[in-house]
């Protein structure tokens, strides 16, 4: 097969599309011959040699595909070849096949094309993680996103307005802000503005119950200030930096709380792992998509060869939902 390698760390020009050795299904995998992958910020991270996939993980980029099973392992069973599906994955989705756990696999969502269904699984199973699982969000309540416009955001906004939630979303720009109040947000906010006082003005002065941030240290002091009393952040990201202080005082008084959680490094099994987060997805979220209450975000599809293209549209910022790469007919 081919597959996209990085020859070293770097910019863009270091993607390659280049002969790999064809995948095997092991014990509970499947392979799939790839339709579509998705493009993610972990992807153009692990392009400059900041984010290494984990022990075991192909050494290609992709976090998400889909495609149709061309091979089944041992003890998978209710996956047979031909069956369409998309797929979380550790890496590996920027070829024309890669294997994966069978617990890892999704159904293409009713009224989603094979295409766009390859930028799916990696948003929405951190989303529905982050936003559901972890921080608990619930109709009634107030859910923040920040960067509204981007593949998380815009996945986010839907899922929390078809949760019954009042979502606010940041955005940097008129374009985007626009997005986000055209996907559902509530109430937009520039984030070049006071935060704190944004957020207070949006919710009459509740503040947010869930925060979704990919930020991190930059944004730590508005976030925690900006939080209703008993409200719950999730932190998923790092863009702003690694470090802050927190004042613990503030957490006690007002029982706010901070998770930060990654998505890619999980195993496979266990209560916290991808297949229980797949399958709490696949129950709970799917009729979401097929009802067209949540819908991807492409902002443009690209041939897989030109995957450099895509990290460039990515590096300059301004692409709204997801970048898909294809790899062939859907």
């Amino acid at each position: 097969m081919y597959g996209i390698a990085i020859r070293e760390p770097g910019g863009p020009q270091v993607l390659e599309w280049i002969e790999q050795p064809d995948p095997e299904p092991g014990t509970g995998e499947v392979v799939l011959d790839v339709v579509a992958a998705g493009v993610n910020r972990a992807d153009v991270m692990q392009r400059q040699g900041n984010y290494p996939p984990p022990p075991g993980a192909s050494q290609l980029p992709g976090l998400e595909c889909s495609g149709r099973v061309s091979a089944v392992g041992p003890g998978v069973s209710g996956w047979h070849v031909g069956d369409e599906a998309c797929a979380l994955l550790a890496g590996g989705g920027y070829a024309e096949k890669v294997a994966v756990p069978a617990a890892q696999l999704l159904p293409v969502p009713d009224g989603v094309s094979l295409v766009d269904a390859g930028g799916l699984p990696e948003v929405a199973c951190t989303v529905w993680s982050n936003v559901v699982l972890a921080a608990g969000l619930r109709s009634g309540q107030t859910l923040l996103v920040h960067g509204g416009s981007g593949g998380i955001g815009t996945h986010a906004i839907q899922v929390g307005k078809a949760l019954g939630a009042t979502v606010l979303a940041t955005a940097g720009h008129d374009d985007r802000l626009q997005v986000c109040r055209d996907l559902g947000a509530d109430a937009a906010l520039d984030y070049h503005g006071d935060l704190v006082e944004l957020v207070k003005e949006a919710t009459d002065g509740h503040g947010a119950d869930v925060i979704l941030d990919h930020i991190g240290a930059r944004n730590l002091d508005a976030n925690l200030d900006s939080l209703a009393t008993g409200g719950r952040m999730v932190i998923i990201g790092l863009m702003g930096g690694a470090k802050g202080e927190i004042n613990l005082a503030k957490m006690l008084t007002r029982r706010l709380s901070v998770a930060a959680t990654s998505l890619r490094g999980r195993p496979t099994d266990g209560p916290d792992g991808k297949g229980s987060i797949v399958a709490a997805v696949r129950s709970d979220l799917w009729p979401m998509v097929s009802s067209g209450r949540v819908r991807p975000i492409v902002h443009e599809r690209i041939p897989v060869q030109e995957a450099a293209r895509a990290h460039e549209l990515m590096d300059d910022g301004g692409v709204v939902g997801k970048i898909l790469l294809t790899v062939r007919e859907g």
